[in-house]
């Protein structure tokens, strides 16, 4: 099937009833047909599910869909996009070697790099996208990963993938991209070179804060690595949860069509408020990688972000003052959140670290929603106007 649309309500698997929404395969194992179909399929000579941490009929529907969307020959779901963000660097990485990882990552995957993994001997460095030329001199002979992240998160910087894959090519590094800001729908990372590629299946692919999951998807040889990890450490996705990520993938065109187009009104309207030091979007002449954006970029996100004036105490008057948004540290939904990073997602990051990232004690990320977009605009507007006095 040519189109995203199409390929994520059509893509199912196949049973002998007549169901026309795939079944829930709550089995935790499977039986054979004999001794030898039990021992083929252990030696992995046929096809076949086993057990559920190793594979399950509604976990393959999920992988499908979205390895159909990204354009990648194979994955795995994970319990959380955590656990994808772990096992695609704990699976391919030994004590040693060496990551290259853009400065501006979530909260999580931050800890990992420094707190983490440097107890297995796996050390990281962190470049700039200011200066991409400055990423030549911390390639090390121990480097064996590039890990990006774009959009970031929170603020929102574009890496430029074209480079990304050319630069991995150059220095055979294995290029790791979370896209779970942009989704497969507006970004396809394989395309542009990524080996791998990851997602918090927990935030648009849901849509509805519903389930956790996690995806990581990539080259059949990679994958076949990833697997033989997961499948003896186990952060594998129930059969229910990979359920209604499937079909919530049905929707996830239209929803990331609204998501964008209200958050790009809210940006453009918001931006040149007295009352605010920023607006960021991707999709805004204003973003620095704007251009970038376009060229790789279907639509900007249905995230933006705004630097209060008057810091973190204006930042939590404002949060405090809203009537409808959410607050909570979630994003993706079809309710609008508004979360504040430096004391939430982020908190754990020094000054110094969030600073280096962007991210002011004044900053709101706010994840735009599905709810009519002048509701969302007045519940800002008049947030702002009565916090601005303590």
């Amino acid at each position: 099937m040519p189109h995203f649309e199409t390929d994520a309500i059509r893509i199912q698997q196949r049973s002998n009833q007549r169901e026309h929404a795939t079944a829930l395969y709550l089995s935790s194992s499977f039986t054979f047909e004999s001794a030898e179909e039990a021992r083929a399929m252990f030696a992995d000579e046929i096809p076949g599910n086993i057990y559920s941490r190793y594979s399950n009929p509604n976990t393959a529907e999920l992988i499908e869909k979205v390895c159909a969307a990204e354009g990648t020959e194979g994955g795995i779901a994970t319990a959380s996009g955590m656990a994808a963000m772990f096992g695609s660097i704990a699976s391919l990485l030994q004590q040693g070697d060496h990551i290259l990882a853009s400065r501006s990552l979530f909260g999580s995957t931050h800890q990992l790099l420094t707190r983490v993994f440097p107890k297995w001997g796996i050390s990281s460095t962190y470049g700039d996208i200011s200066d991409y030329k400055n990423w030549e001199k911390l390639v090390q002979p121990n480097t064996k990963m590039l890990f990006l992240e774009t959009p970031s998160n929170p603020g929102l910087e574009i890496i430029d993938l074209e480079w990304a894959g050319e630069f991995a090519k150059a220095h055979g590094l294995i290029l790791v991209v979370d896209n779970c800001f942009a989704t497969p729908y507006l970004q396809q990372p394989a395309k542009w070179g990524a080996h791998l590629v990851t997602h918090s299946a927990t935030k648009y692919m849901d849509g509805q804060g519903r389930v956790l999951g996690g995806l990581i998807l990539g080259k059949k040889e990679l994958i076949q690595e990833v697997q033989f990890f997961t499948r003896h450490t186990g952060p594998s996705l129930s059969p229910f949860n990979a359920w209604i990520l499937s079909k919530s993938l049905e929707t996830l065109a239209i929803r990331m069509d609204r998501h964008c187009e209200s958050a790009l009104t809210l940006a453009q309207t918001l931006e040149g408020h007295p009352e605010i030091e920023r607006v960021k979007y991707p999709f805004l002449k204003s973003h620095p990688q704007h251009e970038l954006a376009l060229k790789q970029m279907k639509a900007g996100g249905g995230i933006l972000t705004l630097s209060l004036k008057g810091g973190l105490a204006r930042a939590q008057r404002f949060i405090d003052q809203l009537q409808m948004i959410s607050v909570t540290p979630n994003l993706g939904d079809s309710r609008s959140i508004v979360t504040h990073p430096a004391s939430t997602t982020h908190s754990k990051l020094t000054q110094e670290e969030r600073q280096r990232v962007g991210i002011s004690d004044g900053l709101v990320r706010i994840s735009v929603g599905l709810e009519h977009p002048e509701d969302i605009l007045q519940d800002i507007l008049l947030a702002i106007e009565s916090s601005t006095k303590a």
